[in-house]
């Protein structure tokens, strides 16, 4: 019995850890953002992720986790974003992600609307996929 629990047990938290699909793993960043949870966000990058954000480059996991990802937490956890368009392209062990989304938030006591645009790169690492690239662009609306 206590075999059968543990097994149970290590699956369901193996299943947790890693996607099996490029659009489960950017979904499980998103969802790690939203909840604060920086680890499992940090998790899902490769070392050498590079992020492309408002001009701005960060060049591996630790530089965009010492920069950028506390800010993406604060605003991830106070707005909502929704998905209009997805595309995606896998190849072997590469796959290519493009989203058109719609963020909410309010910003200064002032409700707003951001549209993006986003390009997502992810390779297969084992089992599980990470994401290697992610470029950000975004506008408010005409």
């Amino acid at each position: 019995m206590f075999k059968i629990i543990t097994l149970a047990l290590l699956s369901a938290l193996t299943g947790l850890s890693y996607a099996s699909e490029p659009k489960e793993t950017l979904a499980a960043f998103y969802a790690a953002l939203a909840t604060g949870d920086q680890a499992k966000a940090s998790e899902l990058l490769a070392p050498d992720v590079t992020v492309y954000e408002s001009g701005y480059v960060e060049r591996s996991r630790a530089d965009y986790a010492g920069h950028h990802l506390p800010e993406d937490i604060a605003f991830a956890k106070t707005s909502t974003r929704k998905v209009l368009q997805h595309s995606e392209r896998i190849d072997g062990s590469l796959a290519v992600i493009w989203e058109e989304t719609e963020t909410r938030a309010t910003i200064k006591d002032k409700e707003v609307r951001i549209l993006g645009t986003e390009t997502a790169l992810l390779q297969k690492s084992g089992d599980a996929w990470l994401i290697t690239h992610v470029h950000w662009s975004s506008r408010k609306p005409k």
